[in-house]
């Protein structure tokens, strides 16, 4: 489908904002992302995929770091209120979105702005304004609001701001149109009316991108859920994770990942069904096509032979990375100390579910002492570790 095409089907683009972006006229386009957590991973890039092809037209992307509104955290699809990061962890996490961010989008046509640049300066009198802009009534027109409402779970006046503030972002950069996943249609809203209220002089037009399914085929995307896979991942994990999808998510992450035709698309599909077609050899070109994007062409090679080597043949791989420790350290504690997993708690939930083993055993404690002088640790179904024990 062209990107012509593509527009024109769009029900949430006006005619007339369609018009401009075809126009050769640029366009300020807004996209903004929370530095929540330190990675960006594929589902964003659905969003930034786009922002590239609007790039390519001629168009000017604002990327926003929302540092500021990371201290509220966006609410969207939350059943409760988040917990709050800490400046030291948003500092972080932002620096890592600005360096990723750039593996996809032209710097010469993007600008990155930080939020707290001018939300830290309104004042009392700039909030209650603010507020007087939106009613209630409306914000509980909200869908995650209106069903915690209704289950009875709390929903605190702060998170009421962040659509504001969010769209208040668009009032400041005077943003042509504003770029989101399905779930941010409300904030994207919201962004339009505040322009109109504040009368900025536009009232951006809104474009909604499909969201993408985690690698557990259910839930949306996200790190918090540890379905996510992130554009920094190693080549071998990024291919094994993308060859671990269900089979029934191909054609979606082939649409929304890929530049494969919609023909192309409708014919793996075809084949797929009747048997002519595995879809485990679709998902190998799509795992090659990913890492090399990220990556390189040789990388999305070696990790193709990697996945060959320890989910076919079984065998372990001679370059797997060496930890080295020292005598009675327990399992746990490699774990944490060389980070090899986010928590104790993920750490111990592997454990229950079988999903830890030294030398193909499996671990039913994870306080087992590491006894032999070298071993191979395999944690979930890609992460080997070679442990040798300093003399």
């Amino acid at each position: 489908m062209t990107e012509e095409n593509r527009l024109q089907h769009s029900e949430l683009i006006p005619k007339q904002a369609r018009e401009q972006l075809l126009s050769g006229k640029k366009m300020m386009i807004k996209f903004g992302a929370d530095p929540s957590a330190q990675d960006l991973h594929l589902g964003h890039c659905v969003v930034l995929f786009q922002l590239k092809k609007l790039q390519e037209m001629g168009h000017h992307i604002q990327f926003i770091i929302g540092d500021f509104t990371a201290k509220i955290g966006d609410p969207t699809g939350k059943n409760e209120t988040r917990k709050p990061l800490t400046d030291q962890e948003i500092k972080k996490n932002a620096k890592t979105y600005q360096d990723q961010v750039f593996k996809i989008l032209d710097p010469k046509q993007t600008t990155v702005y930080y939020n707290s640049e001018w939300l830290e300066k309104l004042t009392s009198n700039d909030m209650i304004e603010l507020s007087a802009k939106y009613n209630v009534a409306r914000m509980m027109e909200r869908d995650d609001f209106e069903k915690r409402f209704k289950q009875g779970h709390s929903i605190g006046i702060h998170e009421f701001l962040y659509p504001l503030l969010q769209g208040y972002d668009s009032v400041i950069l005077k943003s042509d149109l504003e770029i989101g996943g399905t779930d941010q249609k409300f904030n994207l809203l919201v962004g339009r009316q505040l322009q109109r209220e504040y009368q900025s002089g536009v009232e951006q037009a809104i474009m909604t991108m499909p969201i993408l399914e985690g690698t557990d085929g259910v839930k949306k995307m996200s790190k918090s859920l540890q379905n996510h896979i992130a554009i920094n991942e190693n080549p071998n994990d990024m291919f094994g994770k993308i060859m671990s999808i269900p089979d029934t998510l191909l054609p979606h992450y082939i649409a929304l990942l890929t530049d494969i035709s919609k023909k192309v698309m409708e014919e793996q599909q075809v084949a797929m069904k009747a048997g002519e077609l595995n879809p485990k050899d679709v998902k190998e070109l799509l795992g090659k096509k990913i890492v090399s994007y990220f990556h390189s062409k040789a990388l999305a090679e070696e990790a193709y032979n990697h996945f060959q080597l320890v989910f076919k043949k079984k065998e372990v791989p001679e370059n797997i990375p060496e930890i080295y420790i020292t005598t009675k350290m327990s399992l746990v504690n490699i774990v944490m100390e060389n980070q090899l997993l986010p928590s104790k708690k993920e750490f111990f939930r592997l454990v229950t579910q079988g999903a830890v083993s030294i030398n193909s055993h499996k671990v039913h404690d994870g306080y087992d002492i590491v006894k032999e002088k070298e071993s191979v640790l395999k944690i979930g179904k890609r992460k080997l570790y070679k442990l040798i024990i300093k003399a």
